[in-house]
C-alpha cells in the first residue's frame, strides 16, 4: 500500500480526534478535508498550487460564515454558492471541494462560527506540510534504494 494513503489516513484521523476531544477544535475537522486530500494524493500537483488550492478554501469558507453571520438562510447560501464557484473560475483554482467548504458554516452548528475558516487554514496546511514530509521520505528511500542498487 502507498505510504502517502496511510499517512493521510492517519492524519485524517488525528483531525477527527482533536476535534472531538477538545471543544475549542470542534471545526478543525470537515468532512471535505477527505476530499482535499485525495485531491491533493491524485494530482502531480506543486506546492504553490496546492497552496492556491488552499487559499482559496480559506477565503471561500471565510465567505461562507460571513455570509452565514449577516443573514443566515437559502439566499446567502446561494449567494455564497455563486460567489465561490465565480472564484474558482476567476482565479482558476480547480478544485470542486472548496466549494463544499464553503458550505461548511451553513451545517456546522458550533459556538465558533468563527473559527471555521481558521480550522480551515490550518487543516490544509497540517495537510500539506505531512504531504512535503512524506515526499521527502519517499524520495530519500528511492535514493537509497537507488544507491544499493547501483553498489551490488
Amino acid at each position: 500500500m502507498n505510504l502517502k494513503i496511510i499517512v493521510i489516513g492517519l492524519y485524517v484521523v488525528l483531525i477527527y480526534w482533536l476535534s472531538l476531544h477538545f471543544t475549542f477544535l470542534d471545526t478543525l475537522f470537515f468532512p471535505t478535508l477527505g476530499a482535499f486530500s485525495f485531491l491533493f494524493l491524485t494530482r502531480s500537483s506543486t506546492i504553490s498550487e496546492i497552496g492556491k488550492v488552499t487559499l482559496g478554501a480559506v477565503i471561500s469558507s471565510g465567505l461562507g460564515t460571513l455570509l452565514h453571520f449577516l443573514y443566515p438562510s437559502p439566499i446567502s447560501l446561494f449567494v455564497n454558492v455563486i460567489i465561490t464557484m465565480w472564484l474558482i473560475n476567476k482565479f482558476k483554482w480547480n478544485a470542486p471541494p472548496i466549494v463544499a467548504v464553503s458550505l461548511v458554516p451553513f451545517f456546522s452548528h458550533s459556538p465558533h462560527q468563527w473559527a471555521i475558516p481558521l480550522s480551515v487554514c490550518a487543516a490544509l496546511l497540517g495537510l500539506m506540510l505531512v504531504l512535503y514530509l512524506v515526499q521527502v521520505i519517499e524520495s530519500r528511500r528511492a535514493q537509497i534504494y537507488e544507491s544499493k542498487s547501483t553498489a551490488v
